[in-house]
């Protein structure tokens, strides 16, 4: 007969603690719906960054994005579990699901398109600093002011529009904005904004991925989708297979370190977001200063790990599952467990990876200018609860307009030293973080230095 710690323990209760067993059958459900919240929005940075890439001037073929696309599930679920279940001060032992970031595909589409190796080595070098600020995040968090956060955010949206525009109109079949690839674009939006006004509670986290599966069905009868190069991938790879690792040799050149770093340092802002809402949304109390370092250190090293080793862009917390958890209060770790179980299960299987590769760009853009352009109205909510004082309109448009501007003037850089091009002139987010940084430390806080009206006299 079990004791009342152990029927305690197996509870189904214990779904809104942070620890404590759930029966298998209960946890299982639980961890899957955070799979499935974030699934499609895990694989797009890599399909997206895969489209252009060349490594050893070859571009990537089907079967190396499949690859890509099995490892990017693991190490999804690795990130998952080391955050979980912290390692050393690695992970801050709370429910945040991590997966490849959004944040990253500016700068990770300009160095891949040169040296996919280039790429790898930026985010080892890059990862590595992350996870150094997570451990001496005491020291610097403050510096990072809510203005400047959502300044950073609001450029990320802004510098990816253009990549969801163009996979909006785009398909290996037809040309560019062909009136097929618009169809079945306009198709999938308008079901995605369907679900998502229709369905109700936890459903309603699945508008992406039920859209893009109407999307897709529409794109097999216009002739889009080829099996072809799905089955060529399952002949290479096999239906079960292990996944390919240090396959990219890493390339250090200091402008593309430069600017991944620049970048980490934003992922760290959002990460430190990302975490407190977990805290204060799904605990209901303040984030410690321990777990805000473990989170920020799991950010970079395993980022650091998914580079080097399985050739991934950076992973990161996503916001997403912070809504899931705000919405349902399930914060058990050892339900989300199951989650993070299934995306590794997941990577063992290259046919997943193949379908994915099948996908559309058309699509695809059909979500993603809903992602992209969450993200820019995400950091515009973030700077009006910053508050819209002189001094934060001041810093705002100064750092919005010069970090984006410079990267529609071809040419700006080409008197200056080389380094300056290469981090700003295709980065708009890293112009827009410096200075943005700048005007905040060096500006005057004191808010009657930005009064315009003259003071009243007595």
């Amino acid at each position: 007969m079990k004791t009342t710690a152990q029927r305690k323990e197996s509870s189904i209760d214990n779904i809104y603690r942070l620890d404590g067993r759930v029966p298998i059958g209960r946890a299982i459900p639980f961890g899957l719906q955070h799979v499935l919240a974030m699934f499609v929005a895990n694989v797009a940075p890599l399909i997206i960054i895969a489209s252009v890439a060349v490594y050893n001037g070859a571009p990537f073929t089907a079967a190396e994005t499949a690859q890509l696309l099995q490892n990017c599930m693991l190490i999804a679920g690795i990130g998952t579990l080391v955050q979980l279940y912290p390692v050393w001060k690695i992970g801050s032992g709370l429910p945040v699901v991590m997966g490849l970031s959004f944040t990253f595909l500016a700068a990770a589409m300009t160095t891949a398109s040169q040296d996919y190796g280039v790429m790898v080595g930026a985010i080892i070098v890059g990862g590595c600093f992350e996870g150094i600020l997570g451990l001496t995040a005491k020291y610097w968090r403050r510096i990072i002011s809510p203005t400047l956060s959502a300044c950073v955010v609001i450029s990320i949206g802004l510098s990816i529009l253009n990549v969801g525009v163009s996979s909006f109109g785009s398909s290996s079949a037809y040309p560019l904005g062909s009136w097929q690839n618009l169809l079945v674009a306009v198709i999938t939006l308008a079901a995605a904004l369907v679900f998502h006004t229709m369905l109700k509670g936890v459903a309603k986290q699945l508008y992406v991925l039920l859209g893009m599966l109407v999307g897709y069905v529409v794109s097999i009868f216009f002739g889009m989708v080829d099996f072809g190069s799905m089955a060529d991938t399952i002949g290479q790879l096999g239906v079960v297979a292990v996944p390919r690792l240090f396959a990219y040799v890493p390339k250090f050149q200091i402008g593309a370190i430069f600017s991944f770093a620049l970048v980490f340092i934003v992922s760290a802002v959002e990460t430190i977001g990302d975490t407190t809402a977990t805290c204060t949304g799904g605990l209901g109390r303040d984030i410690t200063e321990k777990e805000l370092s473990g989170s920020l250190c799991c950010d970079g090293f395993v980022s650091a790990i998914s580079g080097g080793v399985f050739g991934c862009s950076p992973i990161t917390s996503f916001s997403q599952n912070v809504g899931l958890i705000s919405m349902t209060h399930v914060v058990n770790r050892y339900c989300i467990m199951f989650g993070a179980l299934a995306m590794i299960l997941g990577g063992l299987f290259p046919p997943v990876g193949a379908f994915f590769t099948t996908l559309p760009d058309c699509v695809l853009g059909g979500c993603t200018v809903i992602m992209f352009g969450s993200i820019m109205m995400s950091g515009v909510k973030m700077l009006q609860e910053a508050g819209l004082n002189n001094r934060s309109t001041l810093i705002a448009a100064t750092s919005i307009c010069l970090g984006v501007g410079v990267t529609e003037v071809d040419g700006f850089f080409d008197n200056l030293p080389a380094v300056f091009g290469a981090v700003f002139a295709g980065n708009m987010v890293a112009g827009v973080f410096v200075v943005g940084l700048i005007m905040e430390l060096c500006l005057p806080k004191d808010p009657a230095r930005y009064e315009t009206r003259p003071a009243e006299k007595n």
